[in-house]
C-alpha cells in the first residue's frame, strides 16, 4: 500500500466519531457540545444551567419592562382620584369608554356600565368590569370575579404608590420564579428520560453511563431554553407577531428531544473504546478533538 493510501487511511479513521476524544463541554450549542456534557462534571452542568437561566429570565424581565410595566404605569395615570372595589362589585366616577393606556401588546380598559370599548388590535387586552376583570386575547376571554371579603383601592393615589413599591418586587420574584421553573423542569425531564437515553445509548453502541445519560439530557434541553428566550426577545421587538412569537414556543418542546437523540449519536462508540483498552501498543499520541461546533 501507498504512503498516500495510508494517509488517506487514517484519515477516515480520525474522521469516525468513535476514534476521536471528546472537547471539554462548555457550550450547549451544537450536538457535539451537548453530548461533551455526558462525561463532563456535575458543577460544569450546573453553572452552563445557571447562565443559560439567568439570559432567559433576562428576556423575560425585559419584556416586562419594555411592553408591559410603561402601560401599566400610564394606566395608573389616568385614573380618577376616587375608585375603590369592594364587595366584589367596582366604583369608579371613570364613565370613559376609551383604552386607559394601549399598545401593540397590552391594553387597559374600564368598563363598568357595560357599554362596551372599542376594538383596539392588540394582543393582551385587560378589562374592568362592574363585578368581574376580563382578560382577552385572539383565544377569547377569561373572567374572574373580584375577590371576596376584600377591599381594594382603585384609585391614581394608591395605585401610584403601591405600584411604585410592588414594581421592583415584582420584577425580582419573575426573575427568581423563571429561573427556579427552569432548574426543576430540567431536572425532573432529565431525570425522566435518561434511563431511555442509556438504553438507546447501548443499543447504537455509544459510550454513556446512566449518570451521563442525565447530564446529556440536560444539556439538550439548554437549546431549546435559549430558543424560548430568542423568542421572547423577537416578539417584544416587534420583529414577530404573537401567531409567530406561539408557533417557536411550540416549537421550542421539540427541540430539546431533537437534542437529545442527535447528540447520543455524536458520542464515541463503546466498541472502539474496548479495541483501545485491548491493543497496549495503540498509538502513543492522542487523538485530535473534534471541533466542538460541528454538527
Amino acid at each position: 500500500m501507498s504512503q498516500d493510501e495510508n494517509k488517506a487511511s487514517s484519515d477516515i479513521l480520525e474522521s469516525q466519531p468513535g476514534q476521536r476524544a471528546f472537547p471539554q463541554a462548555w457550550q450547549p450549542i451544537t450536538p457535539t457540545g451537548v453530548a461533551a456534557f455526558a462525561g463532563a462534571a456535575i458543577g460544569r452542568l450546573l453553572f452552563v444551567q445557571l447562565i443559560v437561566a439567568g439570559l432567559v429570565a433576562w428576556s423575560v424581565l425585559w419584556f416586562l419592562t419594555a411592553n408591559w410595566f410603561p402601560i401599566v404605569r400610564e394606566a395608573i395615570d389616568q385614573l380618577p382620584d376616587e375608585g375603590i372595589i369592594q364587595n366584589q362589585q367596582l366604583s369608579t366616577p371613570h364613565t370613559s369608554t376609551l383604552p386607559l393606556a394601549e399598545s401593540r401588546f397590552l391594553t387597559l380598559a374600564v368598563d363598568a356600565d357595560g357599554a362596551g370599548t372599542p376594538s383596539v388590535a392588540t394582543d393582551l387586552r385587560v378589562e374592568f368590569h362592574r363585578r368581574n376583570l376580563a382578560f382577552c386575547s385572539l383565544f377569547g376571554c377569561l373572567n374572574f370575579d373580584y375577590p371576596k371579603d376584600s377591599t381594594v383601592q382603585f384609585n391614581r393615589p394608591e395605585l401610584q404608590s403601591r405600584w411604585g413599591a410592588w414594581e421592583p418586587m415584582i420584577l425580582w420574584s419573575t426573575g427568581i420564579g423563571v429561573v427556579v421553573w427552569l432548574f426543576l423542569s430540567w431536572f425532573a425531564l432529565a431525570t425522566i428520560c435518561c434511563s431511555f437515553v442509556r438504553v438507546f445509548a447501548f443499543f447504537k453502541d455509544r459510550q454513556l453511563t446512566l449518570l451521563g445519560s442525565w447530564k446529556l439530557c440536560a444539556a439538550a434541553l439548554l437549546p431549546a431554553a435559549l430558543m424560548a428566550g430568542g423568542s421572547i426577545l423577537l416578539y417584544g421587538a416587534g420583529i414577530i407577531t404573537l401567531l409567530q412569537f406561539l408557533l417557536l414556543w411550540s416549537l421550542h418542546l421539540l427541540v430539546g428531544w431533537i437534542y437529545v437523540v442527535v447528540s447520543s449519536l455524536r458520542l464515541p462508540r463503546a466498541g472502539d473504546a474496548e479495541l483501545i483498552a485491548a491493543n497496549p501498543f495503540g498509538s502513543e499520541k492522542p487523538p485530535n478533538p473534534p471541533n466542538p461546533f460541528s454538527f
